[in-house]
């Protein structure tokens, strides 16, 4: 038995790791399942390419708006009991969405407020569970704990939209319904965990500059800078996911069925790649790979741009999320593993905008676009402007794409 596998033996085995990995995968099942609902909702409500940008700025805006906040909650408080809660509150607000649907309202302004509310949820839970996951694993098992971690959800994410465009054939009531269990659940699981950390005797006055101290130390780590910046406009140009449902209704004609199976692909190809670091890890040249994956990502998104084949359109798809899968790796390594425990939400919390930014919000720059010159364009001009930030991000970060290994200490 090699010793990345008995690697992953070990993470396994760690009763802790089982009960956050159950919660990522039940909270990756839900997101992408509701995401295909919400979307194709909406644009059954109002066949406007800009009012699904509108849902990814809703979902955007909270991450941004509370950053500075819930990344001191999450280095103040247990981090355990900060994820429960936020999961719970995601429950809340897709039971909401079940009884929206079911009332028969046609306006959208009520998606966008529960999707607001999902967003805030989110903004609290990814910066506590970013900042608990060190804490549950040896640091010799951390790599495999990051990259077995992210092949849990992304497996989530593969599975997800295909079921939710299925279920959305009986009507978005069912995909609600599903969503809000599975939070449920996810609550339950993070609850459940077994890790205490040390009772915090006094907490720190809340100020600016204990709120700002992680924009502070990513400021002054240029690596860590250049990969969370490279990543947030790589994905905000290069993001053609909210413009799916538009491709899938009138460029390939193939339905919800189709739509949930177009956006299983980037987690298809995500997870093959998670799987493949899992057991062959970036040993070398992280920096200059992770430059290199972004480039595959936007040459991919222009060949799916102007494809009118299922097939092709899938495969492209599937290589922006092994890409994608490359990019997320270097940073969450650089983010994770190298910060100080103490500021590990709020250094998580930066990063999570950043995160948002590049997803939801480039989801609100496509619909805009799109609005403007058309799908097909919009989604060719991403991908090229994605070429442009990766070759522009190598010379004005150096010491990014210099960078050897993950990380220093290795």
């Amino acid at each position: 038995m090699s010793d990345t596998t008995k690697s992953g033996y070990a993470v396994f085995a760690n009763g802790d790791f089982r009960l956050f990995g159950t919660a990522r995968f039940l909270t990756g099942l839900a997101y992408q399942m509701q995401a295909v609902a919400i979307g194709w909702f909406v644009y059954d409500l109002t066949r406007s390419a800009l009012a699904l940008g509108l849902v990814g700025l809703a979902g955007f805006l909270p991450a941004m708006l509370s950053a500075l906040v819930s990344g001191h909650v999450a280095d103040v408080y247990e981090r355990r009991i900060v994820g429960s809660a936020a999961f719970a509150l995601q429950a809340v607000a897709s039971f909401g969405l079940l009884a929206y649907a079911l009332s028969g309202a046609a306006m959208v302004g009520p998606i966008y407020a529960l999707v607001v509310i999902v967003g805030t949820a989110r903004a609290f839970a990814n910066p506590a569970l970013q900042a608990l996951l060190p804490t549950l694993v040896p640091g010799s098992l951390f790599s495999s704990a990051i990259a077995w971690n992210a092949s849990l959800w992304q497996t989530a994410s593969v599975m997800g939209p295909a079921l939710g465009g299925l279920l959305y054939a009986l009507g978005p009531k069912v995909v609600f319904a599903v969503a809000g269990t599975c939070f449920a659940l996810a609550s339950l699981s993070v609850a459940l965990i077994r890790h205490r950390p040390a009772p915090v005797t006094e907490r720190p006055k809340v100020t600016w500059g204990t709120l700002l101290a992680g924009i502070g130390y990513i400021r002054s780590q240029p690596v860590v800078l250049g990969a969370i910046s490279l990543d947030l406009f790589a994905v905000l140009f290069g993001g053609a996911t909210a413009l799916l449902p538009i491709y899938a209704a009138s460029v390939l004609h193939v339905g919800p069925l189709g739509l949930g199976l177009l956006r299983s692909m980037p987690a298809a190809g995500a997870v093959t790649m998670a799987l493949i670091l899992a057991s062959y890890p970036l040993r070398r040249h992280a920096g200059l790979r992770m430059l290199r994956a972004v480039i595959v990502f936007g040459l991919a998104t222009v060949v799916f741009g102007v494809s009118t084949s299922l097939p092709l359109s899938m495969a492209c798809l599937f290589v922006t999320g092994a890409a994608d899968m490359i990019s997320v790796y270097v940073r969450q390594s650089f983010v994770q593993g190298e910060t100080p425990d103490a500021m590990r939400g709020r250094v998580a919390a930066v990063n999570t905008v950043f995160i948002g930014a590049s997803n939801e919000l480039g989801e609100f720059e496509s619909g805009l676009l799109a609005a403007a010159v058309g799908a097909v364009p919009a989604v060719v001009l991403g991908g090229v402007a994605t070429v442009g930030v990766a070759l522009l991000w190598g010379r004005l970060f150096p010491a990014l794409r210099a960078r050897d290994r993950l990380l220093t200490q290795s």
